[in-house]
C-alpha cells in the first residue's frame, strides 16, 4: 500500500473556511524562493525581504484543520482575501474526491498569480489543511495512518553571507551555539580566507550552488574556477543545484554522490528528469501542490534508494509544522533545511530551540509539535 493509498480514503466534512493573512520580515531559507523577491539592506551584508503568508483554516465537525499558502506575491494574497467571491469548499468529501474537486476549481479566482509556482503552494495550503482537518475528525494523526512513528528532526540553519560575504553571521551563530549546523548559499564574492574559516568550522553540511534558479534575485551563473574550489576545500559535503554544462561536468566526475537538487523537484517525473539518478534530494512538500504527488515521490525515494532532507519557503506559521511532521516520518537524521522558524528573524538571537527537534508528545492531525 502507498503512503497516498493510507490517506485518501480519509473522510473529510467542510462546512466553512476562514483566511487570515501575515507578513513578516524575514531572512534565512527565502533564498530558496524560485520568485524574484525585493532585497532590501536593512542589516549590512545580510538579505531581508517582507515574507506574506496566508493561512487557511477549515472548519468541520466541530473541528479544524490549518494550511499555509506560501506564495510570495502579496498581491496574490490579497487579491484571495479581499475578494468577494468564495472558494466552492464546503461539503463531504474523502481526500482523494477533494483533491479531485479542487482539480476544477480556480484557486486564484480569474486571475492569473503573479507566478506559476503560485498555483502549487496555494494548492498545498489547501489539501495539507484538508489532510489535518481529515485526521482531527478521525480522532487520529499522519504517524498512526501511515503506520509510521515519529523521530527527532535533525536541521540545519540556512543562509547567505553577505555582500561581500564575510564568516561574521556564521561567527556569530556559532558563539550563540556551537553546535550548529549550515547549509549555505555560495556567492561569486567567496575569497580563498572565506572558504578556510568555513572549512574549519567543520559545521557546513550542504552547499548551495543556486544553479537552478532563473530570473530570481539568488541566481548564480556558472562558475567552473569556484565550483572546483568549493568541491576541493569541502570533500564532504552535500553541492546543491550545481549548473551541469560542457565545461562543469567534468568537475563532478566521480562525485555524482554528492549532487542534490531542489528547484527542480516539484514531481516523481522530474525526479525521473534528472540527468543522472541521485543519491540526495530536497523535499519541499509546498512545491509538489498535491498530497498524492508528494507522497508519490517520497515512496518514489525510499523504493530507489534516494536520501531525502526537508527543505522549507521560510513559513511563518503552521506551514513550518508540517514540514517538521514529514521530515520527522520520513527522513528525520537527514540536514534538513528546515530550523524552526526564529531562526529566520534577522537577527541571530540566543535560547533559540536546539537540534535535534523533539516530537510531539500529544500529535493531532498534521500539527507537529
Amino acid at each position: 500500500m502507498t503512503s497516498y493509498d493510507r490517506i485518501k480514503d480519509l473522510p473529510l466534512t467542510i462546512d466553512s473556511y476562514d483566511l487570515s493573512y501575515r507578513e513578516q520580515n524575514c531572512t534565512g531559507d527565502f533564498a530558496r524562493a524560485s520568485v524574484v523577491l525585493s532585497v532590501q539592506d536593512d542589516i549590512p551584508g545580510t538579505p531581508e525581504f517582507r515574507r506574506p503568508c496566508t493561512e487557511i483554516t477549515l472548519h468541520g465537525k466541530e473541528s479544524t484543520g490549518y494550511g499555509e499558502d506560501v506564495t510570495y506575491d502579496d498581491v496574490d494574497h490579497h487579491a484571495l482575501i479581499e475578494s468577494s467571491t468564495e472558494l466552492p469548499l464546503s461539503g463531504k468529501y474523502t481526500i482523494a474526491t477533494f483533491s479531485a474537486a479542487l482539480d476544477g476549481m480556480d484557486l486564484f479566482l480569474n486571475r492569473e498569480p503573479e507566478r506559476k509556482a503560485s498555483r502549487h503552494y496555494r494548492r498545498w495550503a489547501i489539501e495539507s489543511a484538508a489532510l489535518d482537518l481529515a485526521l482531527k475528525q478521525a480522532k487520529t494523526d499522519l504517524a498512526t495512518v501511515l503506520d509510521r512513528e515519529y523521530h527527532p528532526v535533525r536541521f540545519v540553519v540556512s543562509n547567505r553571507l553577505g555582500d561581500p560575504p564575510t564568516f561574521d553571521r556564521v561567527a556569530t551563530w556559532l558563539g550563540l551555539n556551537s553546535n550548529l549546523e549550515f547549509k549555505l548559499d555560495i556567492t561569486p564574492g567567496w575569497t580563498d580566507k572565506l572558504i578556510r574559516q568555513l572549512v574549519d568550522t567543520n559545521a557546513v553540511r550542504i552547499l548551495d550552488f543556486k544553479g537552478q534558479y532563473k530570473g530570481t534575485v539568488v541566481d548564480q551563473p556558472s562558475d567552473p574556477a569556484l565550483y572546483r574550489r568549493l568541491i576541493e576545500n569541502f570533500p564532504d559535503v552535500l553541492i546543491e543545484d550545481p549548473v551541469l554544462t560542457d565545461e562543469t561536468r567534468a568537475l563532478f566526475e566521480g562525485i555524482e554522490h554528492r549532487i542534490t537538487w531542489d528547484a527542480p523537484i516539484t514531481s516523481m517525473e522530474s525526479v525521473k528528469q534528472l540527468p543522472f539518478e541521485p543519491d540526495w534530494l530536497n523535499i519541499k512538500p509546498s512545491r509538489f501542490g498535491t498530497l498524492e504527488s508528494l507522497f508519490d515521490t517520497i515512496d518514489y525515494c525510499v523504493e530507489h534508494d534516494i536520501r531525502m532532507y526537508g527543505g522549507g519557503q521560510t513559513e511563518l506559521g503552521v506551514g513550518r509544522q508540517h514540514i517538521h511532521a514529514l521530515a520527522s516520518l520520513f527522513y528525520p537524521s537527514s540536514p534538513n533545511d528546515i530550523a524552526p522558524r526564529e531562526y529566520n528573524h534577522p537577527e541571530p538571537t540566543p535560547g533559540l530551540p536546539t537540534s535535534p527537534l523533539s516530537p510531539p508528545s500529544d500529535p493531532r492531525g498534521l500539527e507537529w509539535y
